[in-house]
Parts: C-alpha cells; structure tokens; sequence
C-alpha cells in the first residue's frame, strides 16, 4: 500500500495488528503507518555528503578509494589515472581572497567534468589535487583527456593554469597504487618544466589584477620607475639592486588588492577603522610576494615602504637606515607623485610645491640624504620633461577611456 507523499511501513503494521488480535482472541487487524520520506531524504543527503567534496561536487578522496577496491580487475583494464594540481592557488588566495580560490576551484571542476566520460571517476583529492579514474582506457587516450581539460582551461581563462600527469596500469600484477603515485610524479614534472613560464605570467597576472583592481595607472608605474631608475642610478646601487627598486616601483602597493573597494576608492578622508584596514595593505603586500619566487625579494621593501625615517610610521615602527635603502626611495617618489598628480581623495599640487612638501619631509618622513639626491635629480630640465609628457600621455588615456565608457 502506498500513499503520495508517505511511505507506509506495512510489514510492522501487520505483524503489530496480529499479536493485539491474539492477546485479545478477535479477529482483525490494526495498522500503525509511520511517514519515514523525511528519515529517507536525510539518509540520502548524508551518504551524498559522505561521498561528495562539499565544495565542487564532485566525489571525494573516500569515494575513490572504494571506487579503486571495484575497479581493480582484469576486465577494467586498461585503467588510466590522471592526477591534476592547480599551479599557484595559494597564492591566488592570498591575493584576491579564499573566496576567488574557491571560484576557481568549482570552475576548473566543471572543466575536468565535461572533458571526461559519464562513467569516468572525477573526484577531488585534496586542497588543490584532483583525480581522475578513467576504466578502460589507454595512456594515449588519457593524454589525449589531459589535452582537451589544458584547452579547456586556456579557453576558460584559468589563472594560474593546471599541472596534470597521466599513468596506466596495463597488467592485473601491476599495483594501483604504484601507479597513481607514477601520476603525481609526471604531474609534479610537468609542474616543474612549466614553473618558469608560469611565474612570468603569473607576475603579469598580479601586475594587470593589481592595476585594475587599486585603480593605479600604468602611467603612474612608469612614472615611479623612472624616478627610481634616476635616484638609484644617482646613488650608485649595483644592476641586481636597481632591478629591484624598479620592480618595487611597481609591486610596492600590491597589498591594495585585498582592501574593500569602498575604502580603497572612497573620496574623502577616511574613518580610524578604515584607516587601520588601509594600513594593512604592506602587510598583505608582503606575504603575496613571498609566495612568488619571482617577487620574493621585494618582499620585505613592500613591508617597509610606510615607515618613516623618525620612527612614526607603519607597520613596525623602523627608524632611520633600519629602514630598508629601496623602501626609503620608493617612499619618497611615490609621495611626490601622488602630490603631483592628485588622487580621487587629493588635489593636485604644482611641481614647486611637491617639491617643497618633499623638503619640509626631509629627517620626519624622509631620509634626508635620498631626499637631497632626489631633488638634485628630478629638477634636471630633460626629466621634467619627461615627467610631463607621461602624464600627458596619461591624461589622453584617461579621455579615451572616458569616452569608451
């Protein structure tokens, strides 16, 4: 007997309806119904849960090592393993939040969905580790799957890009386990053959998102790069350390990316909380770089650059050399700058009276002898030239984009 919307334990009903008739010698029956759809529902929801990652939906590490116990036979071979890992996901989530990590964690599982088979096993092996079980199937097949999910990824804009290794066991003597762990290595080969590549396009990723998402022109970076290239060179910093101060030129305020847009962007002054949050930003700046080896060794000038010379600035209080040399330049061109060219918040000053800001910093907020240096430099007539035509160039930008927009 079955009744919409319930399930009707009958076999109970019966059993309890002829024990009552016999204690009291009548004939008859009583049934006792119990709706138990919802106890169903539940049990289903927990088994789903139990076999699926909460997050991409796809099956976890415990389903596929009892998905490996039934595929292990002879007549599934040949069995193709694909191991995945998404290069630079933490760094990812360091720079745009855990949140965008998790974005691109479901965008890459729907990938590796529809470039396998219905009866392929997709599964989620890890923080940033994928698996595939592909039954029946050849090495050269399963590099082809590898092939299409690389395209895929390329198509769908995949930042950071995936590293994947491909295995097969081909004979019953052959242990699975050996032979995912063949996978993994492939995949940390790949890993490796692409870590070049993959770190000079995961610096122009930072430098267009950093861009972008602070506001900062590319007029701006420029600007500041060579104001530093005229000071570094003007005190005499070796190759090594003035390719540094110009890549610091550009990286100083990477830590801006994860401040809230209505701080970031806010016309006006800011509230003592927002400011602290503000503060923040050559913390954070410091930790994205030291997860990039290609920005790793500006790490701590990021951290330094708000320090002022008499001890009053941020985030530890330095005072005087203490204070990284490439963070008390950068410290000083970028307030220049900012005076010269204005922000939403900020007006803009005229060359002189940047200049005589500058001066009035001099021992308080800037290093004194750089501050010299700088002034000696950035009044030489051909830099002042220079200085206007970029932001000339930038003004014309700015109009172009306007009317774009």
């Amino acid at each position: 007997m079955q009744i919409k919307g319930y399930v009707i334990s009958i076999l109970y009903g019966m059993v309890t309806g002829l024990l009552i008739g016999y204690i009291l010698g009548k004939k008859g029956m009583v049934g006792v119904a119990r709706d138990i759809s919802e106890r169903k529902k539940e049990d289903k929801r927990r088994c789903y849960s139990s076999l699926r990652d909460s997050l991409t939906g796809l099956y976890n590490r415990t389903f596929v090592d009892e998905e490996l116990k039934r595929l292990d036979t002879e007549g599934q071979l040949p069995i193709s393993v694909i191991v995945g890992d998404i290069n630079n996901l933490k760094l990812i989530n360091n720079t745009l939040g855990r949140h965008q990590g998790d974005k691109l964690l479901k965008k890459v599982a729907r990938i590796l969905k529809t470039c396998c088979r219905k009866e392929d096993i997709v599964a989620r092996w890890g923080g940033d580790e994928f698996v595939i079980l592909l039954p029946k199937t050849e090495e050269r097949a399963a590099e082809g799957v590898c092939n299409r999910i690389q395209e895929a990824c390329k198509k769908a804009n995949i930042q950071g890009s995936i590293a994947l290794g491909v295995a097969t066991k081909e004979k019953p003597e052959q242990d699975m386990q050996k032979i995912i762990q063949e996978a993994e290595n492939r995949m940390y080969w790949q890993k490796l053959l692409d870590s070049q590549s993959g770190r000079g396009s995961l610096v122009a990723f930072l430098e267009k998102t950093f861009v972008e998402r602070s506001r900062e022109s590319q007029e701006h970076v420029r600007r500041l790069q060579k104001m530093a290239t005229l000071v570094g060179r003007a005190i005499g910093l070796p190759a090594g350390e003035l390719n540094k101060l110009i890549l610091l030129a550009a990286f100083h305020d990477l830590g801006k990316m994860a401040i809230p847009d209505h701080i970031l962007n806010k016309k006006g002054a800011l509230s003592p909380g927002e400011w602290e949050i503000m503060k923040r930003h050559s913390e954070i700046g410091c930790r994205i770089a030291q997860s990039s080896p290609e920005l790793a060794p500006i790490a701590n000038d990021i951290l330094a650059h708000h320090e002022w010379w008499d001890g009053s600035g941020y985030p530890r209080g330095l005072k005087g050399e203490d204070i990284p040399l490439l963070a008390r330049i950068i410290a000083i061109i970028d307030a220049f700058d900012v005076m010269l060219n204005g922000r939403s918040y900020k007006q803009p000053m005229s060359f002189e009276e940047a200049l005589e800001e500058i001066k009035r910093g001099a021992g308080t907020q800037f290093d004194p002898r750089l501050v010299e240096v700088f002034i000696r430099e950035i009044t030489k007539p051909e830099v002042k030239k220079e200085l206007r035509r970029i932001k000339k160039a930038a003004s014309v930008t700015d109009k172009i984009a306007s009317a774009v927009d």
